[in-house]
Protein backbone atom coordinates (compact mmCIF):
# COMPACT_ATOMS: atom_id res chain seq x y z
CA UNK A 1 0.00 0.00 0.00
CA UNK A 2 1.41 3.35 -1.01
CA UNK A 3 1.53 5.88 1.81
CA UNK A 4 1.26 8.94 -0.38
CA UNK A 5 -1.49 11.30 -1.44
CA UNK A 6 -2.40 12.47 -4.91
CA UNK A 7 0.24 15.18 -4.47
CA UNK A 8 2.82 12.50 -3.74
CA UNK A 9 3.07 13.42 -0.07
CA UNK A 10 2.25 11.37 3.05
CA UNK A 11 0.64 13.14 6.00
CA UNK A 12 3.29 11.76 8.36
CA UNK A 13 6.72 10.58 7.26
CA UNK A 14 9.17 9.29 9.88
CA UNK A 15 12.70 8.20 9.00
CA UNK A 16 15.35 6.68 11.31
CA UNK A 17 13.85 8.25 14.44
CA UNK A 18 15.86 7.81 17.62
CA UNK A 19 14.96 8.83 21.17
CA UNK A 20 17.26 8.27 24.13
CA UNK A 21 16.95 9.28 27.76
CA UNK A 22 19.82 9.88 30.15
CA UNK A 23 19.80 7.55 33.15
CA UNK A 24 20.98 8.66 36.57
CA UNK A 25 24.42 7.31 37.53
CA UNK A 26 24.40 4.55 40.10
CA UNK A 27 27.61 5.79 41.72
CA UNK A 28 29.97 8.74 41.73
CA UNK A 29 32.41 7.10 39.33
CA UNK A 30 29.92 5.17 37.24
CA UNK A 31 29.70 5.92 33.55
CA UNK A 32 26.60 7.80 32.38
CA UNK A 33 24.07 5.55 30.70
CA UNK A 34 21.34 6.06 28.14
CA UNK A 35 18.01 4.34 27.70
CA UNK A 36 17.31 3.42 24.08
CA UNK A 37 13.58 4.22 23.95
CA UNK A 38 13.21 4.45 20.15
CA UNK A 39 15.96 3.12 17.93
CA UNK A 40 15.75 3.77 14.20
CA UNK A 41 12.00 3.75 13.52
CA UNK A 42 10.65 4.55 10.03
CA UNK A 43 7.09 4.61 8.66
CA UNK A 44 4.59 6.69 6.66
CA UNK A 45 0.85 7.35 6.85
CA UNK A 46 -1.22 8.34 3.81
CA UNK A 47 -4.06 10.89 4.05
CA UNK A 48 -7.28 9.50 5.46
CA UNK A 49 -5.61 6.28 6.62
CA UNK A 50 -4.83 4.75 10.01
CA UNK A 51 -1.52 3.19 11.03
CA UNK A 52 -1.54 1.14 14.21
CA UNK A 53 1.50 0.90 16.48
CA UNK A 54 1.27 -2.21 18.65
CA UNK A 55 3.51 -3.94 21.15
CA UNK A 56 3.83 -4.67 24.83
CA UNK A 57 4.36 -1.98 27.46
CA UNK A 58 7.74 -0.30 27.12
CA UNK A 59 8.13 -1.10 23.42
CA UNK A 60 8.36 2.60 22.49
CA UNK A 61 4.94 3.18 20.91
CA UNK A 62 3.95 6.32 22.81
CA UNK A 63 7.50 7.67 22.84
CA UNK A 64 7.59 7.42 19.05
CA UNK A 65 4.37 9.44 18.80
CA UNK A 66 5.51 12.07 21.30
CA UNK A 67 8.80 12.56 19.46
CA UNK A 68 7.04 12.82 16.09
CA UNK A 69 4.81 15.55 17.56
CA UNK A 70 7.82 17.40 19.05
CA UNK A 71 6.58 16.91 22.61
CA UNK A 72 9.85 15.22 23.58
CA UNK A 73 13.23 15.70 21.88
CA UNK A 74 14.52 13.24 19.30
CA UNK A 75 18.21 12.34 19.29
CA UNK A 76 18.22 12.10 15.53
CA UNK A 77 16.00 11.28 12.57
CA UNK A 78 13.62 13.00 10.20
CA UNK A 79 9.92 13.76 10.72
CA UNK A 80 7.67 15.44 8.16
CA UNK A 81 4.02 16.37 8.71
CA UNK A 82 2.31 17.31 5.47
CA UNK A 83 5.70 18.01 3.93
CA UNK A 84 7.02 20.21 6.78
CA UNK A 85 10.22 19.15 8.58
CA UNK A 86 8.96 19.49 12.16
CA UNK A 87 12.22 18.60 13.92
CA UNK A 88 13.83 21.76 12.56
CA UNK A 89 11.05 24.13 13.67
CA UNK A 90 11.48 26.56 16.55
CA UNK A 91 9.53 29.39 18.18
CA UNK A 92 6.40 30.67 16.47
CA UNK A 93 6.77 28.27 13.53
CA UNK A 94 6.67 25.32 15.92
CA UNK A 95 3.70 26.79 17.80
CA UNK A 96 1.73 27.17 14.58
CA UNK A 97 2.62 23.63 13.57
CA UNK A 98 0.85 22.39 16.74
CA UNK A 99 -2.52 22.91 15.07
CA UNK A 100 -1.65 20.14 12.59
CA UNK A 101 -1.02 17.46 15.23
CA UNK A 102 -3.44 16.76 18.06
CA UNK A 103 -3.75 13.96 20.64
CA UNK A 104 -6.59 11.85 21.99
CA UNK A 105 -5.26 10.56 25.29
CA UNK A 106 -5.86 7.32 27.16
CA UNK A 107 -7.48 8.65 30.31
CA UNK A 108 -10.54 10.89 29.80
CA UNK A 109 -10.59 11.59 33.54
CA UNK A 110 -7.21 13.30 33.77
CA UNK A 111 -6.76 14.72 30.24
CA UNK A 112 -9.46 17.39 30.62
CA UNK A 113 -9.07 20.58 32.66
CA UNK A 114 -11.57 20.18 35.54
CA UNK A 115 -11.85 23.96 35.98
CA UNK A 116 -13.14 24.62 32.46
CA UNK A 117 -16.66 24.16 31.21
CA UNK A 118 -17.05 21.66 28.39
CA UNK A 119 -17.38 24.32 25.71
CA UNK A 120 -14.15 25.95 26.89
CA UNK A 121 -12.33 22.59 26.91
CA UNK A 122 -13.18 22.13 23.23
CA UNK A 123 -12.52 25.76 22.37
CA UNK A 124 -9.16 25.98 24.14
CA UNK A 125 -6.94 24.96 21.16
CA UNK A 126 -8.76 27.49 18.94
CA UNK A 127 -8.07 30.27 21.46
CA UNK A 128 -4.45 29.29 22.06
CA UNK A 129 -3.60 28.98 18.38
CA UNK A 130 -5.64 32.00 17.28
CA UNK A 131 -7.81 30.01 14.89
CA UNK A 132 -10.95 31.74 13.52
CA UNK A 133 -12.77 34.76 14.99
CA UNK A 134 -14.48 34.58 18.43
CA UNK A 135 -17.90 34.18 16.80
CA UNK A 136 -16.60 31.47 14.49
CA UNK A 137 -15.07 29.65 17.45
CA UNK A 138 -18.42 29.49 19.25
CA UNK A 139 -20.04 28.15 16.07
CA UNK A 140 -17.22 25.62 15.66
CA UNK A 141 -17.69 24.36 19.23
CA UNK A 142 -21.44 23.87 18.67
CA UNK A 143 -20.69 21.99 15.44
CA UNK A 144 -18.15 19.75 17.21
CA UNK A 145 -20.60 18.89 19.99
CA UNK A 146 -23.04 17.69 17.35
CA UNK A 147 -20.32 15.77 15.51
CA UNK A 148 -19.29 13.76 18.57
CA UNK A 149 -22.82 13.09 19.83
CA UNK A 150 -23.08 15.56 22.72
CA UNK A 151 -26.11 17.78 23.33
CA UNK A 152 -26.00 21.61 23.12
CA UNK A 153 -27.03 22.03 26.77
CA UNK A 154 -23.98 19.99 27.84
CA UNK A 155 -21.67 22.79 26.72
CA UNK A 156 -22.18 24.48 30.12
CA UNK A 157 -21.26 21.42 32.20
CA UNK A 158 -17.90 20.67 33.81
CA UNK A 159 -15.95 17.48 32.97
CA UNK A 160 -16.87 15.76 36.26
CA UNK A 161 -20.53 15.95 35.25
CA UNK A 162 -19.93 13.65 32.27
CA UNK A 163 -19.59 9.87 32.12
CA UNK A 164 -16.30 8.32 31.02
CA UNK A 165 -17.49 7.83 27.45
CA UNK A 166 -18.83 11.38 27.26
CA UNK A 167 -15.53 12.74 28.54
CA UNK A 168 -13.70 10.88 25.81
CA UNK A 169 -16.13 12.37 23.29
CA UNK A 170 -15.07 15.77 24.66
CA UNK A 171 -11.45 14.74 24.15
CA UNK A 172 -12.18 13.75 20.57
CA UNK A 173 -13.93 17.08 19.91
CA UNK A 174 -11.00 19.00 21.36
CA UNK A 175 -8.53 16.99 19.26
CA UNK A 176 -10.23 17.72 15.94
CA UNK A 177 -11.18 21.34 16.74
CA UNK A 178 -8.13 22.83 14.99
CA UNK A 179 -8.74 20.68 11.87
CA UNK A 180 -5.41 18.86 12.30
CA UNK A 181 -3.58 17.01 9.56
CA UNK A 182 -2.81 14.18 11.99
CA UNK A 183 -4.59 12.87 15.09
CA UNK A 184 -2.55 10.67 17.44
CA UNK A 185 -4.79 8.27 19.34
CA UNK A 186 -2.79 7.03 22.35
CA UNK A 187 -4.71 4.06 23.81
CA UNK A 188 -7.93 6.10 23.43
CA UNK A 189 -10.35 3.42 24.68
CA UNK A 190 -8.31 1.29 27.10
CA UNK A 191 -9.74 3.09 30.17
CA UNK A 192 -13.35 2.59 29.07
CA UNK A 193 -15.87 -0.22 29.47
CA UNK A 194 -16.12 -2.61 26.53
CA UNK A 195 -19.53 -1.34 25.37
CA UNK A 196 -18.33 2.27 25.52
CA UNK A 197 -15.11 1.32 23.70
CA UNK A 198 -17.15 0.20 20.70
CA UNK A 199 -19.07 3.49 20.66
CA UNK A 200 -15.88 5.58 20.70
CA UNK A 201 -14.19 3.45 18.04
CA UNK A 202 -17.21 3.75 15.77
CA UNK A 203 -17.24 7.50 16.39
CA UNK A 204 -13.57 7.76 15.38
CA UNK A 205 -14.20 5.80 12.19
CA UNK A 206 -17.21 7.94 11.28
CA UNK A 207 -15.30 11.18 11.87
CA UNK A 208 -12.45 9.87 9.75
CA UNK A 209 -14.83 9.19 6.86
CA UNK A 210 -16.63 12.53 7.17
CA UNK A 211 -13.59 14.76 7.72
CA UNK A 212 -10.78 12.83 6.00
CA UNK A 213 -8.84 12.46 9.25
CA UNK A 214 -5.50 10.66 9.41
CA UNK A 215 -4.76 8.62 12.55
CA UNK A 216 -1.67 7.24 14.23
CA UNK A 217 -3.34 4.70 16.50
CA UNK A 218 -1.42 3.33 19.49
CA UNK A 219 -2.74 0.27 21.28
CA UNK A 220 -1.83 -3.04 22.88
CA UNK A 221 -5.29 -4.45 22.10
CA UNK A 222 -5.05 -6.37 18.84
CA UNK A 223 -8.84 -6.62 18.51
CA UNK A 224 -9.11 -2.83 18.57
CA UNK A 225 -6.26 -2.50 16.09
CA UNK A 226 -7.87 -4.97 13.71
CA UNK A 227 -11.10 -2.94 13.84
CA UNK A 228 -9.48 0.47 13.35
CA UNK A 229 -6.31 0.27 11.27
CA UNK A 230 -5.45 -0.01 7.58
CA UNK A 231 -1.83 -0.86 8.32
CA UNK A 232 -0.08 -2.16 11.43
CA UNK A 233 3.51 -1.78 12.70
CA UNK A 234 4.63 -4.09 15.52
CA UNK A 235 7.23 -2.64 17.90
CA UNK A 236 9.58 -4.49 20.23
CA UNK A 237 12.11 -2.74 22.49
CA UNK A 238 12.22 0.46 20.47
CA UNK A 239 12.22 -1.01 16.97
CA UNK A 240 9.64 -1.97 14.38
CA UNK A 241 9.97 -5.73 13.81
CA UNK A 242 7.10 -6.14 11.32
CA UNK A 243 4.85 -3.86 9.29
CA UNK A 244 2.08 -4.81 6.86
CA UNK A 245 -1.50 -4.17 5.87
CA UNK A 246 -4.05 -5.18 8.50
CA UNK A 247 -5.29 -8.14 6.47
CA UNK A 248 -1.82 -9.45 5.68
CA UNK A 249 -0.53 -9.05 9.23
CA UNK A 250 -3.47 -10.82 10.84
CA UNK A 251 -3.65 -13.63 8.26
CA UNK A 252 0.05 -14.17 7.49
CA UNK A 253 2.33 -12.82 10.23
CA UNK A 254 6.01 -13.57 9.58
CA UNK A 255 7.90 -12.45 12.70
CA UNK A 256 7.92 -14.88 15.68
CA UNK A 257 7.00 -12.06 18.07
CA UNK A 258 3.99 -11.02 15.98
CA UNK A 259 2.90 -14.63 15.69
CA UNK A 260 3.14 -15.05 19.45
CA UNK A 261 1.09 -11.88 20.03
CA UNK A 262 -1.64 -13.02 17.65
CA UNK A 263 -1.72 -16.54 19.08
CA UNK A 264 -2.46 -15.09 22.52
CA UNK A 265 -5.65 -13.37 21.38
CA UNK A 266 -8.64 -15.37 22.70
CA UNK A 267 -11.27 -16.50 20.23
CA UNK A 268 -14.86 -17.56 20.72
CA UNK A 269 -14.41 -20.05 17.87
CA UNK A 270 -12.85 -23.29 19.22
CA UNK A 271 -11.93 -24.32 15.67
CA UNK A 272 -9.70 -21.27 15.33
CA UNK A 273 -8.08 -21.94 18.70
CA UNK A 274 -7.19 -25.50 17.79
CA UNK A 275 -5.90 -24.57 14.36
CA UNK A 276 -3.59 -21.78 15.56
CA UNK A 277 -1.49 -23.30 18.34
CA UNK A 278 -0.56 -21.06 21.23
CA UNK A 279 3.04 -19.82 21.08
CA UNK A 280 4.40 -19.22 24.55
CA UNK A 281 7.18 -16.65 25.01
CA UNK A 282 9.04 -16.87 28.29
CA UNK A 283 11.39 -14.41 29.96
CA UNK A 284 11.52 -10.63 29.87
CA UNK A 285 12.55 -8.15 27.16
CA UNK A 286 16.22 -7.11 27.25
CA UNK A 287 17.25 -3.99 29.13
CA UNK A 288 16.78 -0.83 27.05
CA UNK A 289 19.81 0.63 28.83
CA UNK A 290 22.14 -2.10 27.58
CA UNK A 291 20.47 -3.66 24.52
CA UNK A 292 22.08 -6.88 23.27
CA UNK A 293 23.93 -7.36 20.03
CA UNK A 294 21.90 -8.87 17.21
CA UNK A 295 18.12 -9.33 17.31
CA UNK A 296 16.63 -8.02 20.56
CA UNK A 297 14.02 -10.77 20.53
CA UNK A 298 16.58 -13.58 20.20
CA UNK A 299 16.72 -14.46 23.92
CA UNK A 300 12.97 -15.14 23.93
CA UNK A 301 12.50 -16.46 20.40
CA UNK A 302 11.59 -20.17 20.03
CA UNK A 303 13.40 -20.46 16.68
CA UNK A 304 16.47 -18.26 17.23
CA UNK A 305 19.81 -19.42 15.87
CA UNK A 306 23.34 -18.17 16.52
CA UNK A 307 23.12 -15.64 13.70
CA UNK A 308 20.17 -14.00 15.48
CA UNK A 309 22.35 -13.28 18.53
CA UNK A 310 25.21 -11.70 16.60
CA UNK A 311 23.65 -9.98 13.55
CA UNK A 312 20.89 -7.38 13.71
CA UNK A 313 18.22 -8.19 11.13
CA UNK A 314 17.23 -5.21 8.93
CA UNK A 315 13.59 -4.34 8.32
CA UNK A 316 13.20 -5.48 4.70
CA UNK A 317 10.37 -6.41 2.34
CA UNK A 318 9.68 -10.16 2.33
CA UNK A 319 6.45 -9.76 0.36
CA UNK A 320 4.82 -6.74 -1.32
CA UNK A 321 3.89 -4.16 1.33
CA UNK A 322 5.13 -6.47 4.09
CA UNK A 323 8.36 -5.63 5.93
CA UNK A 324 9.94 -7.90 8.53
CA UNK A 325 13.11 -7.68 10.65
CA UNK A 326 13.90 -11.37 11.14
CA UNK A 327 16.53 -13.80 9.83
CA UNK A 328 13.99 -16.64 10.00
CA UNK A 329 10.84 -14.82 8.92
CA UNK A 330 7.94 -17.17 8.27
CA UNK A 331 9.72 -20.36 9.32
CA UNK A 332 7.60 -22.90 11.22
CA UNK A 333 7.07 -22.58 14.96
CA UNK A 334 5.75 -25.67 16.71
CA UNK A 335 2.51 -25.46 18.68
CA UNK A 336 3.12 -24.62 22.32
CA UNK A 337 6.72 -23.81 21.47
CA UNK A 338 8.62 -22.52 24.47
CA UNK A 339 12.14 -21.40 25.19
CA UNK A 340 13.83 -21.40 28.55
CA UNK A 341 16.98 -19.50 29.49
Amino acid sequence: MSAVSASGRPVLKVRDLEVRFSVKREGLFAKPSQLYAVDGVSFEIAPGRTLGLVGESGSGKSTTALAAARLIPARRGHVEIDGVDVLSLEGEALRQQRRNVQFIFQDPYSSLNPRLRARDVVREPLDRLGIDSPAERASRVAELFRDVGLRPEQERLFPHQFSGGQRQRLGVARAIASRPKLVICDEPVSALDVAVQAQILNLLRRLQREHGLTYLFISHDLGVVQHMCNEVAVMYTGRIVEQASRVRLFTRPLHPYTRALLSSVPSADPTLDSRAGRILITGDPPSPIDPPQGCRFASRCPIAIERCRSETPPLVAHEPDHRVACHRAGEPIGADATRTH
